[in-house]
């Protein structure tokens, strides 16, 4: 049974939402403000975390930025009244996996949930090689990590997903749809905005070694380039 920790100030939609989560066998627990649910995350496990966005004492977006540090494996869905484009990068920023704008179908949260939660257990890095070398850097796919000398980079699980995709896929040019598809699970508007996110981070971890690019042609996908050096 996946754990979920819901974050919602509305009483009546939060008990209506969380009896419908249960009929499909979630196991859920309820935080009336993000306080709360920051409370229950440092004491408990969670699969994955659904957290309005407008709450009393701290706000989905605050809540999600400490819930990371505390263990930025744990996807996270941001609910939402509001339909500002703002709204939506900052959860992308922040690495939200969805994005839903009340009103909404409960069975809308129910299929994207059970999509995420399938997508976090098949980009789980399953392979016999602990570290990797990438240029000047050694990725280290057990413990999630890029270093450089000694400075290390604490991956998420995404992106260390991507990151072990495009290596795989080193100097060839990938169609968007194909990344997307493989590590999002599809290719929709919402994740491809939140691949670019991804992409972008990436982009500064390799900042220190010039033999590694990310290149983008326009209208055709991304290309991982490691040049050789001479």
């Amino acid at each position: 049974m996946k754990k979920i920790l819901l974050a919602e100030d509305d009483t009546d939609f939060a008990n209506v939402l969380k009896q419908y989560l249960e009929l499909y066998q979630y196991e859920v627990t309820w935080a009336e403000n993000g306080e709360i649910a920051l409370q229950l995350f440092q004491n408990q496990s969670f699969d994955i975390c659904v957290f309005d966005v407008m709450m009393p004492k701290l706000d989905g977006f605050s809540l999600a930025e400490k819930i990371i540090k505390i263990n930025p494996e744990v996807p996270f869905i941001f609910l939402t009244a509001k339909k500002l484009k703002e709204d939506k990068i900052i959860g992308l920023k922040l690495g939200a996996d969805d994005y839903i704008v009340k009103p909404f179908e409960a069975e809308e949260l129910i299929l994207r949930l059970q999509n995420i939660l399938k997508r976090s257990q098949q980009t789980k890095l399953t392979t016999t090689a602990e570290t990797i070398a990438i240029g000047l850097y050694t990725f280290d796919m057990q413990r999630l990590t890029l270093q450089l000398n000694n400075d290390i980079q604490q991956l998420t699980e995404k992106e260390a997903a991507l990151l072990h995709y495009f290596f795989d896929h080193q100097n060839q040019l990938l169609k968007r749809e194909q990344i997307l598809k493989a590590i999002w699970g599809n290719d929709d508007f919402f994740s491809g905005r939140s691949m670019d996110v991804y992409i972008s981070k990436i982009r500064k971890y390799f900042k220190h070694d010039a033999s590694i690019s990310i290149e983008s042609t326009r209208n055709i996908g991304l290309e991982f380039k490691i040049s050789k050096k001479s």
